[in-house]
């Protein structure tokens, strides 16, 4: 029995708790409420982290309740309990370290696995690895730079982000002479730690760059503000503009941000969505991880706007 589940409820509330301070928003089982016997049943799973990975696994979680009820009703061998499947969301490096500590099942990881936190999940380390995301360097579209430039080396950009170039015009002497407002994810996110090692190196993101909550938080803020720049995910990107085109992202260093080149690796800011596990994975555990690789998951991957990394059913 994992250390947890004798206080699954309590730790449930406190997750929520901390997401709440970490501006997380909401979890989901299949009633709204956790239930009293899952906790000796081993029937309740709790996700913990990326706020990337977070709507594809709260959707499965409440399609997968909603359709099954008990855990029996998906294999006969399983208890004839309720399921409850907690989806709380606040970061990768939250994710990472819930399951290394105990607290959750899985950890939710919005980019590679560091080598000590694989060896911190010990020898039962497991990835799952859900998706293909990049991080999109876009702006406005109603920017005017959309019309004169839109490929960019990683210099220029390094140099945009830590602010050393912080007005339009330094970037084309035809736009006006506002500041360049920058958006980031919190530094708790993955999108955090990749940007910063594909495209910062040992510089540093502006103190005055404005941090969101979320990826989907992050595109939103682009799409408000018409001087804005920011690395929104490519999933984020393509929920935000499939009512209309509020975002452009630029080519970087030639490059354009599209499936093709993402999945061939051309385009270098990429990243795995994916979530972790450091224990022995339970026959309730596997049941839900199977319904997150089959059809249901891999549409639910498409309607968040990533690449599947999987074919339905194919594990």
């Amino acid at each position: 029995m994992k250390p947890y589940r004798k206080l699954i409820s309590i730790l449930a509330a406190a997750c929520l708790a901390a997401c709440a301070l970490a501006g997380c928003s909401t979890a989901s089982n299949q009633s709204g409420q956790p239930s009293e016997k899952a906790p000796e049943t081993q029937s309740s799973i709790l996700f913990c982290g990326s706020t990337s990975l977070y709507p594809i696994i709260s959707s499965l979680a409440s399609s997968f309740t909603e359709q099954y009820t008990t855990w029996d009703k998906v294999d006969p061998s399983l208890p004839a309990e309720n399921i409850s499947v907690y989806v709380a969301p606040g970061g990768s490096g939250v994710g990472v370290g819930a399951v290394t500590d105990g607290t959750a099942d899985f950890g939710m990881v919005a980019r590679d696995m560091k080598d000590g936190e694989i060896s911190a999940l010990g020898a039962d380390y497991r990835s799952f690895v859900v998706a293909h995301d990049a991080l999109t360097v876009s702006i406005n579209s109603q920017n005017p730079l959309a019309q004169v430039k839109t490929d960019f080396d990683t210099d220029t950009i390094r140099k945009v982000f830590s602010g050393e170039i912080s007005t339009w015009d330094q970037l084309d002497p035809s736009l006006p002479t506002e500041k360049i407002n920058v958006y980031i994810r919190d530094l708790s996110g993955g999108a955090y730690e990749v940007f910063q090692k594909t495209v910062m190196g040992d510089s540093k993101v502006s103190d005055s760059a404005t941090q969101s909550a979320s990826m989907t938080e992050l595109a939103t803020n682009i799409a408000n503000d018409p001087w804005a720049i920011g690395y929104a995910g490519f999933g984020a990107y393509n929920k935000v503009n499939a009512k209309g085109a509020a975002l452009v992202a630029l080519k970087v260093n030639g490059v354009e941000c599209t499936q093709d080149n993402i999945l061939s690796g051309a385009y270098t800011i990429q990243r795995p969505i994916q979530f972790v596990s450091g224990s022995e994975i339970s026959p309730t555990e596997q049941a839900f991880i199977d319904y997150i690789f089959s059809e249901a998951g891999y549409a639910a991957v498409e309607a968040n706007g990533y690449i599947p990394a999987f074919s339905p059913n194919s594990r």
